[in-house]
């Protein structure tokens, strides 16, 4: 089940959605691309506050130099914050927040089983 726009913003802003819709959810938090939705929608709505800068008197270059000023850290941080943004949603919407984890330890599992595969260790 996807939420409708009012229930997508207000998800979007921090709500929570109802129990109906864990699922995406979590495929949204966990799922393929969920990195790249994360800072898409973090850095999307700085965009146009930043481009006020381009508005400053002077040449080009000194309103670009701003913008990249704010922008450059605003992603680093945004980068640096992801995994404890996605917890806490996922805790909020009382998801394991150990799913962060699950394709990691996957990969783990894959790579452990294949090597004692090929040194004689499994059966």
């Amino acid at each position: 089940m996807k939420p409708n726009f009012w229930q997508y913003l207000s998800y979007q802003f921090g709500g929570v959605l109802p129990a109906s819709m864990q699922d995406w959810v979590r495929e949204d938090l966990v799922g393929n691309g969920a990195q790249a939705r994360y800072l898409f929608r973090f850095t999307l709505p700085v965009i146009p506050l930043l481009c006020l800068f381009l508005l400053i008197p002077g040449p080009l270059w000194i309103g670009l130099a701003m913008m990249a000023l704010l922008f450059i850290p605003l992603v680093y941080f945004a980068i640096a914050l992801m995994n404890v943004y996605r917890r806490h949603r996922l805790l909020v919407h009382d998801l394991d927040p150990q799913l962060l984890n699950a394709n990691t330890q996957a990969k783990i599992d894959r790579t452990r089983d294949d090597y004692e595969r090929r040194h004689g260790r499994l059966d």
